[in-house]
């Protein structure tokens, strides 16, 4: 396996603390709003990951955090709290808030047949790890209390900006332009570590702590979380270009400074999912959610297709018209499917099985080059394989793909209704001389792989191979 690593800034070959055994952490939701689809990107491509090295042999132990306390609107650590928002938004506590956002977060992801992490845990409930840590900090002379605050201090962390590529010039044009700046910190870049009562009066989610009633920062949590459930050292950690800073920055610095030895080998990131004006936010324009394609006739396995057909350090424009096209190649790959299945001649031919699945499998291990797994999906369709064969192989592929080939789905059969309604506006047409209409509603389903014949008992529908 190779992977592209944000540290090194190259692909290298993938290896592991304990062999056979993937320790990997991936960023998980601030849950004060629905996760809209440039998010969900980010998810869909940490779920290849882990179920590519599965499928590679690896046995994977996957934690995830839920942020429901601690992120501020600015990745400065300046401006509202987003909990806080949220509640003010919709008249609720930010507990509700959390519970209700965490739920829909959940419900998105199963929808698009992401594989739960092993371990899901919310910030909130490891307020003790994160003042341990804290304390160590401090008693190492990494952080420092000013302003009623804790600060980690960037500058005693001399690598700091090797993950980011950056220098402290670059990356600090946005923390100065940030809404206000705590005048109390010795360097711009330093970042918070827990917050008193100093940052928010009205803050409701609040803990004691040797340094007043307050609540932790944001980065803090991810690096708590990880030491408690993984250990001391990491294989992978993961998340959206975005977090590379100044998130997974302070993350490698606070992490690496308590435990005294570096502590990730590889940062895997995902690129951004752009509409036609910039990078997808939750503030721009039309908010596209899962729930909001799905309203719009889109089944939520279309997008992970959409998603798979191009790689996952590449950006990627989202359209209605590309949906569309996506939507139309997955009716056509179900069909041809379907096909088969219902012809299950033949016997299982181990010579063609291995061959596809080691092509397969250096698909994967190229950086998961999911577009060209999905390519050697449609040879095996394509192939001379026998339909016994087949199904072996789109089963195996479909541990990874994940787009429900071989179950009996509510979009299949969405499918055959949508078939059967065009076959009897078809004769509908033809009854009233309407021949051109019935023409164009044959080549619209020709086009789409479905393929009508004409008897005196009827018509009746194949999917072209």
């Amino acid at each position: 396996m190779k992977l592209y690593n944000t540290l090194s800034k190259k692909v290298e070959k993938f290896s592991t603390y304990e062999e056979g055994i993937v320790k990997m952490y991936t960023c998980g939701p601030t849950v004060y709003h629905f996760a809209h689809i440039g998010n969900l990107r980010t998810y869909i491509f940490e779920d290849i990951l882990q179920k590519s090295l599965e499928y590679l042999g690896y046995d994977v132990k996957r934690v995830m955090n839920i942020t429901d306390v601690g992120h501020m609107t600015s990745d400065g650590d300046t401006g509202e709290d987003k909990m806080q928002k949220g509640a003010l938004r919709e008249h609720k506590t930010v507990y509700e808030i959390a519970a209700f956002y965490t739920e829909a977060f959940m419900s998105d992801i199963d929808k698009l047949n992401i594989k739960r992490p092993t371990i899901i845990e919310k910030a909130s409930d490891h307020i003790d790890t994160y003042i341990e840590m804290i304390k160590v900090l401090l008693e190492k002379g990494y952080a420092y209390q000013a302003g009623g605050n804790i600060y980690f201090d960037v500058s005693k962390f001399p690598n700091y900006y090797e993950l980011s590529g950056k220098n402290q010039e670059d990356l600090l044009v946005g923390v100065r332009e940030d809404v206000e700046e705590d005048k109390s910190k010795r360097n711009p870049a330093d970042f918070g570590l827990w917050f008193t009562l100093s940052k928010f009066e009205n803050q409701v989610m609040q803990w004691d702590s040797p340094w007043g009633r307050g609540y932790p920062g944001w980065h803090i949590e991810c690096s708590g979380i990880s030491y408690k459930y993984l250990g001391e050292y990491l294989d992978i950690h993961c998340g959206g270009v975005d977090n590379i800073f100044p998130h997974h920055t302070n993350e490698i610095a606070q992490s690496e400074s308590f435990l005294g030895h570096k502590w990730c080998n590889y940062w895997c990131h995902g690129e951004h999912l752009n509409d036609s004006t910039g990078k997808m936010s939750k503030s721009k324009g039309e908010f596209l959610t899962l729930s909001l394609l799905e309203s719009k006739g889109y089944n939520s396995l279309v997008y992970r297709l959409f998603c798979l057909n191009s790689h996952y350090r590449s950006q990627l424009v989202f359209s209605y018209e590309a949906m569309e096209a996506t939507k139309n190649a997955y009716q056509k790959l179900l069909g041809k499917v379907a096909s088969i299945r219902n012809d299950r001649s033949g016997q299982k031919e181990l010579d063609k099985i291995e061959k596809y699945e080691q092509k397969f499998k250096e698909a994967l291990e190229n950086d998961l080059n999911t577009a060209n797994a999905v390519t050697i999906l449609y040879d095996v369709l394509k192939s001379d394989c026998s339909n016994e064969t087949k199904l072996y192989l789109i089963e195996s592929f479909d541990s990874v793909l994940s787009l429900d080939l071989l179950k009996e789905t509510k979009i299949e059969k969405e499918l055959e209704d949508y078939i059967e309604e065009q076959i009897r506006k078809r004769n509908e047409a033809k009854k009233e001389k309407n021949y051109e209409l019935a023409d164009k509603i044959r080549n619209d389903l020709l086009e789409k792989g479905v393929e009508l014949k004409d008897s005196r008992e009827g018509t009746t529908y194949t999917f072209r191979k």
